[in-house]
């Protein structure tokens, strides 16, 4: 039997989903695909074999299947499995939620800063996750945290990311979106503050992204070879404020990390990123009054200043193109139009 497997990775984002690809072997008798599954996924139930069937996340030669098929030699099998996260307990917190859109299939929340996505070490409670238990469990008394469609967790960013996040209701909804993840035709724009005057007014960034080989919590750039994942970011200047720029992101494919390791590779870390360096005055003067505005700035913003403001997706339910955006939060803006201000009264400090 022949295995692969890809990780499906989302900006700012750990592993969502697994993909496994196997080839039966010559000579394996037919048998019920949920069975040969279970025998070879460890950890894998019965039951969640055939929710995932059901849910169309198994193909069989690029068709979807029932539980009760029987494979033959030479079945190309896919399989997309969830990556469970680090945490077993989920509470029902009222957290408060931005819901741009709810239907019967998903919802896309405009998350607020400082705001975790799902429960983990040290986060427990307080997370969105917790918030979207709560706001089913309005909807439907009936909801447990065991029947809780957990996959329907197809993306995430980062506690001090901003922006819009789409979570599936069900588990057709969960399987058409995780698809469109995997295969990058998500569409997704963001905002950044980057620190430097950007030479170009657009431009491609091509560099592998893998774990930082000394900081096992950062991501670094890579030549393109062997260490780390193909990713692409393309950007583009949308105002320039002297030591600072204001630019826009369109992510080709979706790495950890992805926006913040590619523009401080090209030397333009995000504006008061502290796991990048960002919350060092690395451009303008030696002056005290610009180093207290930029104080003035990183207390105004006080996180990474990136906004996840487009997303646009294929509905799974009607098959028609959806788009979502969400305004800058306030912390950006106001951060952004002191820098304007000054620009314009182009002081010399």
């Amino acid at each position: 039997m022949n295995v692969d497997v890809n990780m499906v990775q989302e900006e700012n984002s750990e592993d969502i989903y697994e993909k496994k690809t196997f080839v039966v072997d010559k000579g394996q008798e037919p048998v019920r695909i949920d069975k040969w599954i279970q025998n070879h996924v460890e950890g894998a139930t019965r039951n969640k074999i055939q929710q995932g069937i059901d849910a169309g996340f198994l193909t069989v030669n690029g068709k979807i299947v029932k539980s009760n098929y029987r494979i033959k030699p030479g079945d190309d099998i896919v399989l997309m499995t969830f990556v469970n996260p680090d945490y077993t307990i989920l509470k029902s917190e009222p957290v408060p939620l931005n819901i741009v859109f709810e239907d019967e299939d998903i919802i896309v929340i405009n998350k607020q800063a400082n705001m975790v996505v799902h429960p983990g070490v040290g986060n427990f409670s307080g997370t969105l996750l917790n918030g979207i238990f709560y706001h089913l469990l309005q909807q439907n008394p009936e909801i447990s945290e065991e029947t809780l469609p957990r996959f329907g967790l197809v993306h995430r960013i980062d506690k001090n990311t901003t922006g819009l996040i789409v979570m599936a209701k069900n588990a057709m909804a969960a399987a058409h979106l995780s698809k469109q993840f995997f295969n990058h035709t998500v569409q997704r724009k963001y905002m950044a503050v980057v620190w430097g005057d950007v030479e170009e007014d657009k431009g491609t960034i091509v560099a592998h992204i893998a774990r930082h080989q000394q900081y096992r919590k950062m991501f670094a750039a890579y030549p393109e070879g062997e260490t780390g994942k193909h990713a692409i970011t393309h950007y583009s200047v949308l105002e320039r404020l002297n030591y600072v720029t204001v630019v826009e992101c369109v992510l080709e494919t979706g790495r950890t990390h992805q926006i913040r390791v590619h523009m401080k590779h090209i030397g333009h870390t995000l504006f008061n990123d502290w796991e990048y360096g960002g919350e060092k005055i690395l451009k303008g003067t030696i002056y005290t009054k610009y180093k207290q505005f930029v104080e003035n700035c990183f207390s105004i913003c006080t996180r990474c200043a990136l906004h996840a403001k487009t997303l646009g997706f294929i509905h799974p339910r009607t098959e028609q193109p959806v788009f979502f955006t969400a305004e800058l939060p306030d912390d950006m803006r106001l951060m952004i139009e002191k820098w304007r201000n000054y620009v314009g009264n182009k002081t010399e400090e």
